[in-house]
């Protein structure tokens, strides 16, 4: 049997959603003949990418073993350890390879993000400046130094970087989206963010859009989601709610960008809410397209804009008459395939339409509806003794030069007060170094901070609050489910309202949930706020226990009444493009 062409047709199959066809195929073509390394190694990807990555590392183990010399057999077992999050194992199948290939091209890239994953971020830029020796255009590698950076919280340096590349290659998609979503990190000005988020349409494809074609325009309609974050991930507890209470009659069909583990129990139950559910991580962007349209999807829900696991060029000749931006990405997409955005008149009040390429859908009184953990623990208060301790669980790469200077004020003013922050980036050395140099040079003593990086369980991560009495929030870009786990644990969370969608997630929070005396409207007004708040332990004391019931009684976590306004919001989108389709109607 031709290796070639089983390969060709194994790759052709599963990129157009047949992957268990092409598993099949190189199963047959490996009992014919054994010792095909690049069959065995197209096996182990295809499996990976179909939640079968124990079966995967199975085979691929056993061709490492049989072929120790192969940099390939190494890459490939490293893939799927990856893929499995067994990254220090996965790291030293990845060194074999370049051990014995040191231009192995796939384990350089491979090496770089399982860096980064094992918060390495020094070592994972150096693996990347040695690739781009070999090939400086080398596109994917410069988005895996670029991530590298971010991850190290070097923002600024990424974007710098990535900038310099956009000069020459403007149509580099996947590198714009990445530097995209660094921007909402920034404090550049609202429309500078979106001068660049409207050149994302540089490249996209002429739109051979799906046309509405029924004349009802309120028959029950086909929904479809495109998310990465079907799974046990901060959209995953905002998803829920829209999800789970359809309308009579709709259908649901999820399109997944990242593969089922079969061990995720938020991603079991997503898929018992669907009518149908589309493994999308095998799926080439023609491919997912045609999926889309074999669905006949009516709105297309996209969660996830230029966050990993988005699909944006995916939409380029839109699949759905309607496609919608909701929850994941905190500004503009910039496709032009995308029609509206959901958000609410906190975060995007009137005006904000000059900052979109989409239309924008109101769904007062908040764009979000919170669903917690099920096994969250209760609320409980520091000891006694313990000084007043402020927190943010945000990611450190939102701590910016002004969050800083405006924390370093509300420590100063509570003496003997201490800041626990807790983010996976600090797991690396050097990046908690560069931050600690950071609050010190903005005002803040390290000897004040206690860093924590990581916990094993969403549950441990949630027990954290009882060592935090008062949560200050970020800016320019808020917290979102910080905020709401935060609060759901009784810790009131001190915001001030900004000037772009990214610095209102939290004014939309507050308001929603009756908390507004948390928001400042002004540096001087969050000072003053967190420092009243922390010298009176009576209020602190009583918010703790009242804080669960005041959200599970609010429109944050009404998930019936969310659900209701944001179907009527689709039926609306849907109903503005078949009065286009109809206009005698």
């Amino acid at each position: 049997m031709n290796n070639e062409r089983v390969i060709t047709k194994a790759l052709e199959d599963s990129r157009n959603g047949r992957i268990e066809q092409a598993i099949a195929s190189l199963r047959l073509s490996l009992r014919i003949n054994r010792g095909q390394q690049d069959v065995i190694g197209l096996l182990g990807m295809l499996l990976v990418q179909n939640g079968q990555s124990e079966q995967a590392v199975h085979h691929l183990a056993q061709a490492a073993v049989s072929d120790p010399h192969s940099a390939t057999a190494h890459n490939n077992l490293a893939n799927a350890l990856h893929s499995l999050r067994r990254n220090a194992e996965a790291a030293k199948h990845y060194e074999r390879a370049l051990a014995i290939d040191p231009n192995h091209r796939q384990a350089m890239l491979g090496l770089t993000s399982v860096r980064i994953d094992l918060n390495d971020v020094e070592g994972a830029i150096a693996i990347a400046d040695r690739g781009l020796l070999l090939n400086p255009q080398w596109t994917q590698m410069q988005l895996n130094r670029s991530t590298a950076l971010a991850s190290g919280d070097r923002i600024d340096e990424a974007i710098a970087s990535m900038m310099r590349v956009l000069e020459e290659r403007p149509n580099d998609r996947a590198l714009r989206g990445t530097m995209l979503y660094a921007l909402n990190s920034t404090s550049r000005t609202t429309a500078d963010i979106f001068v660049e988020h409207r050149k994302y349409a540089l490249g996209a494809a002429p739109p051979a859009a799906a046309v509405i074609t029924d004349a009802d325009p309120d028959r029950p309609l086909r929904i479809g989601v495109l998310s990465g974050d079907l799974r046990t991930h901060s959209v995953g507890y905002f998803a829920e709610a829209f999800m789970r209470n359809m309308p009579a009659g709709w259908t649901l069909v999820a399109f997944s960008t990242t593969a089922d583990r079969g061990n995720d129990a938020m991603t079991t139950r997503f898929r018992a809410m669907c009518n149908a559910w589309v493994d999308a991580s095998p799926l080439n962007d023609a491919a997912l397209d045609a999926a889309i349209r074999e669905h006949r999807i009516d709105v297309l829900v996209e969660l996830s804009g230029h966050t990993s696991g988005g699909r944006l060029t995916a939409l380029d000749r839109k699949p759905a008459p309607v496609i919608v931006s909701a929850i994941g990405y905190p500004n503009t997409t910039g496709h032009p395939c995308v029609d509206w955005r959901i958000v609410d008149s906190a975060t995007d009040p009137a005006g904000a339409e000059a900052l979109c390429t989409e239309r924008l859908a109101r769904i007062d009184p908040c764009f979000l509806c919170y669903t917690p953990p099920a096994n969250a623990p209760m609320p409980e208060m520091p000891p006694a003794d313990q000084p007043v301790t402020f927190g943010s669980f945000n990611l450190t790469s939102k701590i910016r030069d002004e969050t800083i200077a405006v924390w370093a004020r509300v420590l100063a003013a509570v003496p003997g007060s201490r800041l626990l922050l807790k983010s996976k980036s600090i797991a690396d050395p050097t990046t908690l170094g560069r931050l600690l140099a950071r609050m010190q040079a903005g005002g803040i003593d390290p000897s004040r901070i206690d860093p924590i990086a990581y916990t094993k369980t969403v549950e441990e991560h949630l027990r954290l609050y009882a060592r935090v009495h008062i949560a200050l929030d970020t800016m320019p870009y808020n917290g979102t489910t910080t905020t709401c786990e935060a609060m759901w644990m009784g810790v009131p969370v001190v915001c001030i309202e900004g000037d772009r969608h990214a610095a209102r997630v939290g004014t939309s929070l507050l308001r929603a949930t009756g908390c507004e005396q948390l928001l400042g409207r002004t540096t001087d007004e969050f000072v003053e706020i967190a420092v009243k708040l922390a010298n009176d332990r009576a209020q602190l004391t009583a918010l703790r226990s009242e804080l669960r019931a005041r959200l599970s009684a609010s429109p944050l976590m009404d998930s019936r009444g969310y659900a209701e306004r944001f179907h009527g919001a689709l039926r609306e989108c849907y109903r503005a493009q078949h009065a286009l389709a109809f206009p005698s109607r």
